[in-house]
């Protein structure tokens, strides 16, 4: 008998197991599944299509949105400028027609904001759902030479993250329980900010991966999402099959963020992160990588480097020791406890 699955992203161990039968007999496919990868890479001679699919199962709000904006990422993320977008769009039963619209409004005002075609997808009322599903699928294109994936960290590189983390979680909590925040002490005008994360700093990192891409010396990104930093940076070392060594002082936490996650009991590090991409770049590039993200108001902290070990370490005040590990992101924690 199997284990009982929890909402949330599957654990990568299970993840990795079913993977690992899957090797695409096409050889156009230069990057197929993977944990840690974040999109699919097929060659068309020069030049590279980069494919990547994801939905949206948290957020209520402004969900169009979402999901355009987190595909999005995974292609910038793999050196790529997003191009076209599908959206699945699941509605619950009983839901209103003016809600269904606002959906699509959101989608083509997000797509309308990146330059990104809206081409096609699906729409249906579907049984059992208590909230709207948005499941995006979105393709891009880059040169072959510049087409980045998240093996490509090589040891002794130095890692860069960008604005600071769970801007994402930060919004969507902010957003869909500001009831429960202010019951927890938590300022009416942090909740207000909180929520204009979506916005400002904002969950899209395509413009902090087109600065990268650009940048001589780098190496991979990666885009922190469900599972938050702690997660990603555990995909990143299986990815490269190298380990992550991590300055916990360094790594920036908002402050709306922090208030809002001590006012929940939950850690800042497992909750989704879109909104930040991980860089890693060779250390003679380093200073100049950082100059030019400084340059676009884009906030890099250097957090880290990459190592020959296995893993992923924090180091701090009082030592090193392994990364935790989140076995699903804290948002899920926190809505579990909620509908209990």
């Amino acid at each position: 008998m199997g284990i009982q699955l929890r909402p949330g992203k599957l654990p990568n161990s299970l993840l990795k197991q079913m993977l690992a039968g899957l090797r695409p007999a096409d050889p156009r496919v230069l990057v197929g599944p993977g944990v840690g990868e974040d999109a699919a890479h097929i060659s068309f001679g020069g030049s590279t299509l980069i494919a990547k699919a994801d939905p949206v199962t948290f957020a209520t709000d402004l969900i169009g949105w979402y999901a355009v904006n987190v595909n999005a990422n995974d292609v910038a993320a793999s050196g790529g400028t997003p191009r076209w977008f599908l959206a699945t769009v699941l509605l619950p039963e009983g839901e209103d027609s003016d809600a269904a619209a606002a959906i699509f409004d959101q989608l083509r005002e997000a797509a309308d904001a990146l330059g990104v075609e809206l081409i096609g997808g699906h729409t249906e009322v579907t049984l059992g759902l208590p909230r709207p599903i948005v499941c995006g699928a979105m393709l891009g294109e880059a040169p072959t030479s510049k087409a980045l994936s998240t093996s490509g960290a090589k040891k002794g590189d130095s890692l860069v993250l960008t604005r600071g983390i769970a801007i994402e979680g930060t919004s969507i909590l902010a957003r869909e329980m500001p009831e429960r925040l202010r019951e927890n002490g938590v300022e009416q005008d942090v909740i207000d900010r909180a929520a204009d994360y979506l916005f400002v700093p904002g969950i899209s990192v395509v413009a902090a991966a087109r600065v990268a891409a650009g940048s001589e010396g780098v190496t991979a990104m990666h885009d922190p999402t469900e599972g938050g930093l702690a997660t990603a940076l555990w995909e990143f070392a299986e990815a490269c099959g190298r380990g992550i060594e991590v300055d916990g002082s360094a790594v920036p936490v908002l402050p709306e963020t922090e208030i809002i996650c001590r006012a929940l009991g939950i850690d800042p590090w497992g909750l989704i992160a879109s909104g930040s991409l991980l860089i890693t770049v060779r250390p003679e590039a380093e200073s100049m990588l950082v100059q030019r993200l400084s340059a676009a108001g884009l906030g890099p902290a250097l957090i880290g480097r990459v190592t020959n070990a296995e893993g992923v370490t924090l180091r701090d005040g009082s030592g090193c020791a392994p990364l935790r590990t989140f076995e699903r992101d804290e948002i899920a924690r926190v809505f579990e406890s909620i509908s209990a």
